[in-house]
């Protein structure tokens, strides 16, 4: 006899792998309703202004400054993110785009008017529109910052959002929710759906407008096929291998500090973590020794308890991958300057750990680790430095350490990243107004920023006379006027290009 599939999902802490909650599982015959649900909240949200929509994203903004202690304690139970990373990744960035796209949604959304050179009788605009319906399948490493994000800028834009959220933490999802109904939004336009891989895959389908996808790459890729085949427009964030890199002419200290934030925040669980580390030679024995000072002093433990630097990692078999990357490279000749092991006692809790000694051909080089590991290689000149954070089939972000601002801004534009940070690391996710993508297999198509928000909208051009005679003079039945008047166009264009003074 078949094994009956289990109905519900029990939610694990995974810093004491104790049960906090459970959750039913949607089927397909679920979704199915789901869907449908979604496109008659879809025609509801599109009826309202973009004012209206943005005044149940301050509500929500109200309400979630209300519950902040609360969501976040939520949050670092599921996800095991110490409580200051719950409040500064999680709830101050969600809090942050709320307050910015609720202000601003109405200015990134109103038409904009076209100039057109020599037909000055006519007139065109951008118009955006509402999509109709937006899924948003989200990652476990940040539950709320993520899908929070792309539902409220999918909601600012007159859609109806079904959210499919990571299994290991869709309380935090059904929190997002409670409070985004309780500011005032449909209950249909927003329906979390926890639901296994498969299933969720079935609704990607000509029943949805928009596909947002975070997650692996195996998965975007499967999806990205799945979309092009229905012709369906889609973001898609496929995870990274960022490089760091330090020139000997950078403020080490600052550097330092920086790059473990980059390498160690949330465990290291952040698509755009530092996971290799590039070393100018004639500083490298002094920082490598800087950043094992550091990794030592980091306290991990309780993600309760507010003097814990590290909590856990999320999922144990994401520390599985982890701890072969780790002995894969030790075998290969790498040297474990500390760490390099999971704590003994409950909870998934891995050491954080710096190698060095290690070469291009690892899989610590080559693969995502998405865990407390950093590997540090020195270089010799800027062109190898390049080379070297090039080498990837990644290109999320990039961080680079210099105190000479022309190399910074060289550089900026030699390394293949969707972001470039100077001086700085991981943080820009948290800001609203910038756009956030990579390039290669870190996926394509933005969030934030305003041409996130255009992307969650269809894009109309809407054109029209502003004087209407009875023909124009492109029109049927052509004529000898017609020729002469295109040919005076031409002219006048030529003539126009003469004057346009050099840059």
């Amino acid at each position: 006899m078949a094994k009956k599939e289990k109905r519900t999902l029990d939610v694990l802490n995974p810093a004491t792998q104790e049960t906090i909650g459970q959750v039913d599982l949607y089927d397909a015959e679920a979704l199915d309703t789901v869907l449908t649900r979604a496109r008659a909240a879809s025609e509801q949200m599109a009826r309202m202004s973009v004012r209206e929509r943005e005044a149940i994203v301050l509500k929500f903004l109200t309400l979630l400054n209300e519950n902040a202690d609360s969501v976040a304690r939520l949050i670092s139970q599921e996800n095991g993110k110490p409580l200051i990373e719950a409040y500064i990744m999680e709830v101050m960035s969600v809090a942050y785009l709320a307050h910015y796209f609720g202000r601003n949604a109405h200015k990134i959304l109103a038409p904009e008017k076209i100039g057109i050179t020599i037909m000055k009788h006519k007139h065109s605009e951008i118009r955006y529109v509402p999509r109709g319906v937006v899924l948003v399948i989200s990652p476990w490493n940040f539950p709320m910052s993520i899908p929070a994000g792309e539902i409220i800028m999918a909601i600012l834009a007159g859609n109806a959002v079904v959210h499919k959220p990571a299994s290991l933490t869709p309380l935090i999802a059904l929190e997002i929710r409670r409070l985004l109904l309780e500011a005032g939004l449909p209950e249909d336009a927003l329906q979390v759906v926890p639901c296994r891989g498969r299933d969720a895959e079935t609704m990607v389908g000509p029943r949805i407008d928009y596909l947002n996808f975070t997650g692996s790459v195996d998965i975007g890729v499967r999806l990205a096929q799945r979309c092009a085949k229905q012709m369906i427009p889609s973001t898609l964030e496929l995870g990274g291998k960022d490089p760091g890199l330090v020139f000997a002419d950078a403020n080490l200290e600052r550097a330092a500090n920086s790059v473990m934030y980059g390498a160690f925040g949330n465990a290291g669980q952040v698509c755009a973590s530092i996971e290799r580390l590039y070393v100018e030679r004639s500083v490298y024995d002094q920082f490598v020794e800087m950043i094992v000072e550091r990794a030592q002093a980091l306290r991990v433990g309780d993600p309760m308890d507010q003097n814990t630097d590290m909590g856990p990692m999320t999922d144990m078999s994401q520390m599985q991958v982890v701890m072969a990357q780790v002995e894969d490279a030790k075998e290969k000749g790498a040297r474990v300057l500390t760490g390099g092991k999971r704590r003994e006692g409950k909870g998934y809790f891995y050491e954080p750990t710096v190698l060095v000694d290690v070469t291009p051909d690892m899989a610590i080089i080559k693969d995502e680790t998405f865990g407390p590991v950093l590997p540090i290689m020195p270089f010799d000149t800027e062109t190898e430095a390049v080379a070297l954070a090039n080498d990837t089939k990644f290109g999320l972000t990039a961080a680079i350490y210099t105190g000479d601002r022309s190399r910074a801004n060289r550089l900026a534009d030699r390394v293949v990243a969707g972001t470039v940070m100077i001086n700085d690391s991981i943080y820009t996710h948290a800001l609203p107004e910038t756009p956030w993508g990579g390039v290669k297999f870190s996926g394509m198509g933005v969030t934030h920023s305003a041409r996130g928000l255009r992307h969650l909208s269809r894009m109309v051009h809407v054109n029209k006379p502003l004087l209407a005679p009875n023909r124009e003079f492109y029109w049927h039945p052509y004529s000898k006027t017609g020729l002469g008047l295109a040919r005076k166009a031409v002219s006048a264009l030529a003539a126009l290009a003469r004057w346009t003074p050099k840059l």
